[in-house]
């Protein structure tokens, strides 16, 4: 085989690596891991799990509730989900209508709606909202799913709907 040849043949080969599409990422599964952090979430909230809580976020990742500030880093949201934790009458219960996962396999964002159960820091009563959530997720280096940003606004209360897409 001559140089001029090998060369030739070398250059095809790295045009066709380059041309090759990457794996399609398992969207299903992945829309079923999210599923089930989203399952651990709420069982961490409801038992006042404050490290199960602060868990659940990149080390970068942010809050956003309405009527708050918006909580971002490790720190920040460890603080946050403490606080939260700490309430005797806390409450959540939340379920994604729709999950979508990029083709990429290593972002996904969850939207829903949930209902949240607080105390009242006027009247030291038990109050209780409901509202929407978009949580968009990122996988991290370990395989695990983590919330990067998780958005809450109010809203009216939604009847449970599951979107056709999730399995």
């Amino acid at each position: 085989m001559t140089i001029k040849s090998a060369a030739a043949i070398a250059a095809a080969l790295s045009i066709a690596a380059c041309t090759q599409q990457a794996p399609k990422a398992d969207t299903d599964g992945i829309k079923l891991q999210i599923q089930q952090q989203e399952a651990r979430w709420n069982e961490a909230y409801n038992k006042h799990d404050a490290a199960g809580l602060a868990a659940m976020y990149a080390d970068d990742g942010a809050l956003a509730n309405a009527g708050s500030d918006l909580v971002r880093g490790k720190e920040a949201l460890q603080k946050a989900t403490a606080q939260f934790a700490s309430d005797p009458h806390l409450k959540v219960a939340f379920e994604a209508n729709r999950i979508q996962v990029a083709q990429s396999g290593d972002l996904a964002y969850s939207r829903g709606h949930y209902t949240l159960t607080m105390t009242n820091p006027a009247t030291k009563k038990p109050e209780m909202t409901t509202g929407y959530y978009l949580t968009v997720w990122q996988k991290q280096s370990d395989g695990s799913w983590k919330a990067v940003e998780d958005f809450t606004a109010p809203g009216a209360p939604q009847v449970a709907q599951r979107a056709t897409a999730l399995p």
